[in-house]
């Protein structure tokens, strides 16, 4: 076996962004099961000829083969992986969110096997049909969760007790949930009935789906660093209302 073979590399993926490099090549993002979120550059894949001809598109699941040693692999080849997957309207807004939220978060070549699944698990959902509200707030807490920034929602950090669900609370970076002490208008309040059934991700109601959004797009703005969410300004100006985050 030549060198080059022996630096090749296979895996199942998804294609999460793409955009055009050079004339007839694309610079492609996408999340590996094995190996993680991967850049790779896919040499003329806009010319009419290219077996990848309509393959390198999002929420596309791949078999990749690539080689090379730097941040960006050459990709040789793609192969469909069914089932396909199809969204529409929110749906498909709700898709590149969760995409966006996977390249801003995720390191490059580091294995996430759990979430990967979690995330084939959430397209499908989406792809279903199903509430798409409640598909974002799962997909968040599992991504946290994952990254090791996971809160517990159940409890009260300070006292360590179960949290109340006749009372109020407010979430505090470094800290984690305590009663709402009102002594801050900056801060968020939320009801013990929602926490409790984000802890139990049996959010019920259009009022804790609502504060549920609103506590994660909290936390993770401040993971996020200011780095701006496209898909939901795109989604704002289309339907004028919100449904992501």
């Amino acid at each position: 076996m030549n060198s080059s073979a022996a630096a090749q590399q296979e895996d199942i993926a998804y294609i999460l962004h793409t955009r055009p490099y050079k004339n007839t090549s694309l610079l492609v993002e996408a999340f590996c099961k094995h190996t993680g979120r991967q850049s790779f550059v896919v040499k003329g894949a806009k010319r009419n000829n290219s077996p990848m001809q309509g393959l390198i598109e999002p929420f596309n699941s791949l078999f990749f083969v690539w080689g090379g040693r730097g941040e960006l692999k050459n990709l040789y080849k793609a192969e469909p992986v069914p089932p396909s997957i199809k969204l529409n309207g929110e749906h498909l807004y709700a898709g590149f969110y969760v995409n966006e939220l996977i390249m801003y978060l995720l390191h490059k070549d580091e294995s996430h096997e759990e979430l990967f699944l979690c995330y084939q698990a959430c397209l499908k959902k989406l792809s279903e049909s199903y509430d798409v509200s409640t598909i974002l707030r799962y997909f968040e807490l599992e991504l946290l969760s994952e990254l090791g920034y996971g809160v517990s929602f159940g409890h009260d950090a300070h006292t360590g007790e179960d949290v109340d669900k006749n009372k109020y609370y407010q979430y505090d970076f470094g800290l984690g949930i305590s009663e709402y002490r009102g002594d801050d208008r900056s801060v968020l309040k939320i009801s013990g009935a929602t926490l409790a059934a984000l802890e139990k991700r049996e959010l019920a109601n259009e009022q804790q789906k609502t504060e549920a959004k609103k506590l994660l797009r909290r936390i993770l703005e401040f993971y996020l660093e200011g780095r701006p969410i496209n898909s939901r300004e795109f989604f704002l100006k289309k339907n004028k209302i919100s449904l992501l985050q």
